[in-house]
């Protein structure tokens, strides 16, 4: 899911990318809202917001506003940055942005207020950090799926869904059709699970309140820990086929 790149990753890899980080993220972007009124995981919005509060003359709204977007392209480019010195070809390259992103995650989820003594602040803080983290978490996956995959936001999605939707009905040959369903069916699992995290965060929202971003972090946390051991049980089942089938084979021989 997380470690194969290149001519490696099949669609099967990208589609269980996709359903797990998307829900991540729809679970961060719902809890983001309703915590800090505040979408954390894209800074579409926040461009128009910055303008507006810029031409209004409200200087301090807008600085943090532009803080905002300066944190999800700081989180993009350290997760880039890491990925690039460990080696987009080395097995675990993405752990350490995982495990940040989900540090940040239960550092909001048990509502600790950093260095900052200011309430509001300490919120402004804590919905940058979750930007960071969002920054960070596209930029992986852009790298890991060769920007097939984007899990933060939905506007390019639902374009590209349009655009094959369109190929679909017009390829009548069918000289596409394999690609382009598959295409389809990875923008749909993105859609759908960014919307299934952004309803059932809503509907935990009202009872665990802040305690809802532990479950994006244990979504990461069990995403991480599947693709490692699932890599480690592949190694040791491949050793042992390798030790017995050779056994068996030489046995045959004789």
């Amino acid at each position: 899911m997380l470690r194969h790149i290149g001519q490696k990753r099949t669609n099967a890899h990208n589609i269980r990318l996709a359903c797990v980080l998307s829900l991540t993220a729809g679970f961060v972007n719902g809890a983001g809202f309703l915590s800090f009124m505040v979408f954390t995981t894209n800074v579409t919005g926040h461009v128009a917001t910055f303008a507006e509060k810029l031409a209004a003359g409200d200087l301090h709204t807008a600085f943090v506003i532009g803080m905002w977007m300066l944190l999800f392209l700081a989180g993009a480019f350290a997760s880039s940055i890491i990925i690039n010195m460990i080696g987009p070809n080395q097995r675990f390259a993405y752990v350490i942005p995982i495990i940040v992103e989900i540090i940040i995650l239960l550092i909001v989820a048990n509502n600790i207020d950093w260095w900052l003594p200011v309430p509001v602040q300490s919120l402004r803080f804590k919905a940058g950090s979750l930007l960071f983290a969002m920054g960070l978490q596209n930029a992986m996956v852009s790298m890991i799926s060769g920007s097939v995959v984007r899990t933060t936001h939905l506007t390019g999605m639902f374009t590209d869904l349009g655009i094959e939707l369109a190929g679909k009905l017009y390829d009548i040959k069918g000289t596409k059709s394999t690609a382009l369903s598959n295409r389809i069916l990875l923008r749909l699992i993105i859609i759908v699970s960014f919307f299934f995290g952004c309803i059932i965060s809503a509907l935990l929202y009202k009872t665990l309140k802040l305690r809802v971003f532990y479950i994006p972090a244990i979504l990461l946390l069990g995403g991480m820990l599947f693709d490692i051991f699932r890599i480690k049980t592949v190694r040791y089942y491949r050793k042992i086929k390798s030790k017995y089938g050779t056994t068996l084979s030489s046995g045959h021989a004789e």
